[in-house]
């Protein structure tokens, strides 16, 4: 190992400061800052593929020999000396090919779910922001890519309102108008009790999509406060996020809004909430504070255009599919996540052998 070289592809790149022991293989050559250093498997001796596998497996035992209060650091020498038990070449190459297919089922599913999320917003958009459909029959033409039906719902013209020019008949509400924003609770005031305790959902959970080593708080709170997969999630302070979780039950944090409504289908108050997320994010950042945040006036303020009733129903046969497809593909992710991080350490161990991990894996 070593710095300050052009590494080739192929190399193991593992972080040494901040989040330690984080790790990725280069696909191309790259220089790397003081933070990461290099490792470069002997293909006579080691695939690097597994190399890397077992760097997470280990990575609670690279961690304790970390130092440093602000920032934790690990000494090169200390990575140099660290010994690991290493399989015969051929076993090696078999793990990793194993949970490189788990992985690449996960990866698939997350960059599925982008073009999902992508579709949706841009269909949104055109529907319910620029109202592509509404210009199109003003200008005597046929709405792209709508049946008859679906287009005689759309207005052929537009009336003033207070946001500006609208399809005629549709309304203007604030986001707190067509959802309800349910600030989360100070958690520390509801320690774990040891029985059926719920992770704490954090900005950070929020971010990394689970709640792996989350803080816990005892269940007895309000069923309101509960988060569910499938809920919308909005941090409205520090880092300003609006996604739809995924991570399992878990108890609502300060600083989090869960979001619903009794009047409007989901897709309608997430995208509506994500519109505006760089507005608020912009509200955030020009906070003269140490964490920026917005207020509940910022979602009064925030406007949303609400078509007619039939208008939408009719986009909720479009637009609630494809979150419900997105919802259950971060089910699937979430579920092949754990069996790969419970398969990892017993595989890389030897505990277990790869027919047996193949019949844990085939109901999955």
């Amino acid at each position: 190992m070593a710095q300050s070289r052009l590494w080739p592809a192929g190399t193991l790149a593992i972080t040494i400061a901040a989040n330690i022991a984080e790790t990725a293989i280069l696909t191309f050559p790259a220089c790397f800052p003081d933070s990461v250093v290099g490792f470069t498997a002997d293909p006579k001796k080691a695939d690097v593929r597994f190399i890397e596998y077992l760097f997470q497996a280990m990575r609670k035992q690279v961690k304790s020999h970390a130092y440093g209060s602000a920032q934790e650091n690990i000494n090169l020498e200390v990575l140099r000396k660290l010994e690991f038990p290493i399989p015969p070449l051929p076993v090696q190459t078999e793990i990793a090919e194993y949970l490189s297919v788990l992985d690449d089922r996960i990866t698939l599913l997350r960059e599925t779910n982008a073009t999902l999320e992508a579709i949706a917003q841009a269909l949104f958009k055109s529907w319910f922001v620029d109202f592509d459909p509404v210009r199109a029959k003003i200008e005597g033409r046929t709405p792209d890519g709508l049946d008859e039906a679906t287009a005689a719902l759309f207005p052929d013209s537009f009336e003033e309102t207070e946001l500006g020019l609208v399809p005629r008949g549709w309304s203007v509400r604030s986001l707190d108008q067509i959802a309800t924003y349910l600030n989360g609770l100070a958690l520390q005031k509801f320690p774990p009790t040891g029985q059926d305790d719920l992770p704490v959902i954090k900005i950070a959970q929020l971010r990394k999509g689970d709640a792996v080593g989350a803080d816990l708080a005892s269940k007895a709170i309000k069923a309101e406060y509960i988060v569910r997969d499938g809920d919308v999630l909005f941090s409205w302070s520090g880092s300003l996020e609006v996604e739809i979780w995924g991570g399992g039950e878990g108890a609502l944090n300060q600083h989090l809004f869960k979001v619903t409504s009794a009047s409007f289908p989901k897709w309608f108050y997430y995208l509506w909430t994500r519109h505006h997320l760089e507005h608020f994010r912009q509200v955030a950042a020009s906070k003269a504070t140490t964490m920026g945040h917005i207020q509940r006036s910022h979602l009064s303020a925030a406007k949303a255009v609400a078509p007619s009733e039939d208008m939408l129903k009719v986009a909720d046969l479009v637009l609630g599919p494809i979150l419900d497809r997105l919802i259950e593909h971060k089910l699937q992710a979430r579920s092949l996540t754990a069996l790969r991080d419970s398969l990892l350490p017993r595989l890389i161990s030897g505990q277990l052998r790869l027919p047996e991990s193949a019949e844990a894996v085939t109901p999955a």
